[in-house]
Formats: structure tokens, C-alpha cells, sequence
């Protein structure tokens, strides 16, 4: 039986827990586990004693002797186990795996809009109207505005460049520049801002610019999923949320939400500037468009 004072909360605790009971072909049925635990936590009892070489009956035995009911219950373990493990952020392998197996007979659409709207309502609980005001002005006051992103953020930093140039302000998205980063965060000032949109944490290369960027007492603004202690400055602001949970979406939709809502915000305070800028630019599109054509 599992021990219900202390239980195992993955399959090598399990395997520790139970290390005395285990027969040769367990030892087998096992290796084949924890060589591919993502494989193993999808298999069926039959697929798993195929690959270890042993009887099907061999899996049953040994989900009984590790203390569950039958192989299905051992599986489910192993699939939440897998869902719930650390491993999953840094593993893209282990996090799809986890997607499919928290959507179980449920369906895969409807468990990841279950998900984006459970990240969202987190959203609304954790972030303010006033960690938005903070991000806005230090945007409506900069000279120049600096994105980049790690990740999916990369394409983020490159949408939020863009729409702060249609809405008149001087953005440069530092991803596209790549090797020249260095150089432009280089030239910053004082009313100068660095961007920054960075999931699953915060590279060297980024902490690097977030540094030089301190130096030239420029302000940086970080959109995060996994708060970093080490980017933090007298002239750094941070929003940190979460995308989702272990075995959920890790959304785009929360970081893009925010996003959205501080260039929202930031029309609001910029006396008129955005819409200015925007009617601006229909206006050249339309121009251009006739020209093309």
C-alpha cells in the first residue's frame, strides 16, 4: 500500500518506498519506465511489458505491489506526477506531454480554453491598475523605448515595438538587431527604456543588457512569468504573473493582455498623442495603398 503519511509524489520516491518487494521482472518493468517516463505515462500495461520483455500480467503485479489498484490507477500516478514535476518548465517534451494528459477524455480544445481562462481570472487577482500606471508613464516619459523578449516573449517585444510606433513613440525592437544589441543598449540615457518581456526566466544575455542598461541609468520594465531577484534596480519596475500552471497552456494570451492594457493605458494619459499618431498612420497606409495599387 502507499504510504498515506508520506506520499510519493513521483516514481522514483516510489521505487525507493518499495525497493525490497521488487522482483526482476518489476526491476525490468521499471527500467523501461524511468528510461522513458513520458512514454511510460501514455503506454498501457501491455505496451509497457512488451518493451521490459515480461508477461502483461508482470505490470499488473507490479502496480499492485507499489500499492495501487490495478495498472490504471499506477498510470494515472505517473501522468500526474508528470504534470505536477518542476521538470516540466524546462523540458518542452515533458510540457506537451503534461498538456495531453491533464486534457484526458475531456478534449484537448476545451481543457486549454479551460486553462487560458483559469490564467486570466489569476491575471485579474494579481495584477493592478496601478502596476499598469507605473509601466505607462515610464513609457510616455522615455526618449527612446528598447523591447526584447526570451522565448515566445521575443515575439511579444517585437509587437509591442510596433504598436508604440504607431502610436508615435520611438520603439526598437532589439531582436531584430541581434548581434548589435550590445551597441544600441549601449547608446541609452537616462530617459532612455528597456523592455523586457522574458519567460521561464531571464537569460544571461538579458541580465547582461539589463545591466549595461543600469549603467547608463537608463529604466528597464519587465513583463515576467518566473520573478528574477537578479534584475532588479533603483530604476526597475516588474509585473510577474503566471501563464498557467504544471500540465496547463502556458498561456500568451496573459503576457499579450498586459501588454495590451498598458499601451491602453498609456493612450489615456499621453494627452492625445497615440490618436494623433494612429489617424497619422491610416492616413499614410491609405496613401501608400492608393499609390500601389
Amino acid at each position: 500500500m502507499i504510504d498515506r503519511h508520506n506520499p510519493p509524489t513521483d516514481l522514483a520516491q516510489l521505487i525507493t518506498q518499495h525497493f525490497g518487494k521488487l522482483t526482476d521482472a518489476d526491476t525490468r518493468l521499471l527500467k523501461v519506465l524511468t528510461s522513458d517516463p513520458i512514454r511510460g505515462a501514455f503506454e498501457n500495461s501491455t505496451e509497457v511489458a512488451s518493451r521490459a520483455g515480461v508477461h502483461p500480467a508482470s505490470a499488473m503485479r507490479l502496480a499492485r505491489r507499489l500499492g495501487f489498484k490495478g495498472y490504471p490507477e499506477f498510470r494515472a500516478f505517473m501522468q500526474t506526477s508528470l504534470m505536477e514535476g518542476q521538470d516540466e518548465f524546462a523540458d518542452p517534451t515533458a510540457r506537451i506531454a503534461a498538456r495531453l494528459a491533464r486534457a484526458g477524455e475531456g478534449g484537448l480544445l476545451s481543457s486549454l480554453i479551460d486553462s487560458e481562462v483559469s490564467a486570466l481570472e489569476h491575471l485579474r487577482d494579481n495584477v493592478t491598475d496601478a502596476q499598469i500606471r507605473v509601466f505607462s508613464e515610464v513609457l510616455y516619459n522615455a526618449r527612446r523605448i528598447f523591447t526584447v523578449g526570451t522565448s515566445h516573449g521575443t515575439a511579444l517585444a517585437k509587437l509591442i515595438a510596433l504598436r508604440l510606433r504607431r502610436s508615435g513613440y520611438e520603439a526598437i525592437d532589439l531582436g531584430s538587431v541581434e548581434q548589435q544589441q550590445v551597441e544600441w543598449v549601449y547608446t541609452m540615457g537616462p530617459r532612455d527604456v528597456l523592455f523586457l518581456s522574458c519567460f521561464r526566466g531571464t537569460t544571461t544575455q538579458l541580465k547582461h543588457l539589463t545591466d549595461l542598461a543600469g549603467e547608463r541609468d537608463a529604466a528597464c520594465l519587465i513583463l515576467c512569468d518566473v520573478e528574477d531577484t537578479r534584475i532588479k534596480g533603483p530604476k526597475n519596475s516588474q509585473i510577474c504573473v503566471s501563464r498557467g500552471g504544471a500540465g496547463e497552456s502556458q498561456s500568451l494570451v496573459v503576457p499579450m493582455t498586459i501588454a495590451n492594457t498598458i499601451i491602453l493605458d498609456l493612450a489615456s494619459i499621453d494627452a492625445g498623442k497615440t490618436m494623433r499618431s494612429l489617424n497619422t498612420f491610416k492616413r499614410v497606409r491609405e496613401d501608400l495603398n492608393r499609390v500601389i495599387k
